[in-house]
């Protein structure tokens, strides 16, 4: 699967762009605000309808227009399809396949496969457990895209279950059951779904993690594959199965024990929203005790893990390089350039031309002053 051609409309800093792409390597070259990284980005949010660099769409959404546009058309072996997102902050996005309208913009979800490697990638081994969660639903929504129905669900009854919690707490403490007596369908939602997303994630560790353990004997010097571990951590199961009934029994336990805390406190304290993804380096955790590079290599691994997990299970995804070569020393960048030149389509940002390994200098286009052109 790969990319043909790029249309943008109000996209970020582009007004109006079409680009014409093909298999294999390409490098998107210039100065560091020229916009080459939003037409990576383009592509990324195709994927997954959402951006790897914020976290909602408004600043997707070029100064003084109301709505921006993308439009792509992805080849799969001989057939072509064009899909295009709308996207309307504060609305409803809308999203078409060949023209015709989808239900539902979510439906584009998981027609075209991106894997995005960054600097920002580093927050998956240094930052908080949400990045780690969103890391880990992400990948299943990219292999399942039904999941991201799921996820919308669970964070629906999130909100709506903590919002119940606040008001019960301060009515209990004001003598009225009302609220209280509504908690127990609210849990029994959290619950169901819950242990849907925990079995989910579970089965998706037990597949990474020795894909894990491979990438990172790669790209690290010296390291062996039983080096890096990726282990789930429940909030509410010490050891969790990829039993669906059961986590969903344990997790209605759990709410029910804490019960008196999370009323006091008026917030869910267990579930998904509360797990984690603990990543290891031999005996020790990688946040706080590897160094720069181990946790870039770490961070990569994880991103190669995942590409080779999807292209196992169907079509090549895209593979996006933003500006990491400038990080990598250069027996690093021919290392890792060896590892993914192989890949449908392998898209490139850098700031010079040097900076692109040599086994990627495919097709090179030059971003400068408001325009792409093909070097």
């Amino acid at each position: 699967m790969h990319v043909a051609q790029l249309l943008l409309h109000d996209f970020r800093s582009w007004a109006d762009l079409e680009v014409e792409l093909s298999a294999g390597p390409t490098a998107f070259v210039g100065r560091n605000g020229q916009g080459k990284t939003n037409l990576v980005e383009a592509i990324d949010y195709l994927s997954r309808l959402s951006s790897h660099r914020v976290a909602g769409d408004a600043p997707l959404v070029r100064r003084g227009a109301e709505q921006a546009v993308i439009r792509a058309a992805v080849m799969r072996e001989d057939r072509r399809a064009v899909l295009e997102v709308e996207i309307n902050p504060g609305r409803s996005n809308r999203a078409r396949v060949n023209r015709s309208p989808l239900p539902k913009a979510r439906e584009l979800v998981g027609l075209v496969r991106t894997v995005v490697f960054s600097p920002d990638d580093l927050a998956l081994v240094k930052g908080d457990p949400s990045v780690r969660r969103a890391f880990l639903d992400d990948l299943l929504v990219l292999r399942t895209p039904r999941f991201a129905g799921v996820r919308s669900d669970y964070e629906r009854v999130l909100k709506q279950r903590n919002s119940l919690l606040k008001t019960a707490g301060a009515t209990r403490r004001g003598g009225s059951s009302g609220a209280l007596d509504t908690l127990g369908v609210w849990d029994a939602h959290l619950a169901r779904l819950g242990g849907e997303i925990v079995a989910a994630r579970v089965r998706l560790v037990e597949d990474l993690e020795p894909l894990l353990g491979k990438a990172y004997e790669a790209v690290a010097r010296g390291a062996t594959r039983d080096d890096a571990v990726a282990v789930y951590r429940c909030s509410f199961v010490e050891t969790p199965a990829t039993d669906q009934h059961a986590l969903t029994e344990a997790l209605l336990a759990a709410v029910a024990e804490r019960r008196s805390d999370e009323l006091d406190r008026g917030i869910s304290l267990v579930g998904p929203h509360r797990d984690d993804l603990v990543l290891t380096l031999g005996d020790l955790p990688v946040k706080g005790y590897a160094s720069h590079g181990e946790s870039w290599s770490f961070a990569l691994a994880l991103r190669l893990a995942c590409f080779d997990l999807l292209r196992a299970e169907g079509d090549d995804p895209i593979l996006v390089l933003d500006d990491v070569f400038a990080e990598l020393d250069a027996g690093r960048r021919d290392q890792l350039a060896s590892l993914v030149a192989d890949a449908e389509q392998v898209l490139v940002t850098a700031a010079v031309p040097d900076d692109v390994p040599v086994a990627l200098q495919g097709t090179r286009f030059t971003v400068a002053e408001g325009e792409v052109t093909r070097a």
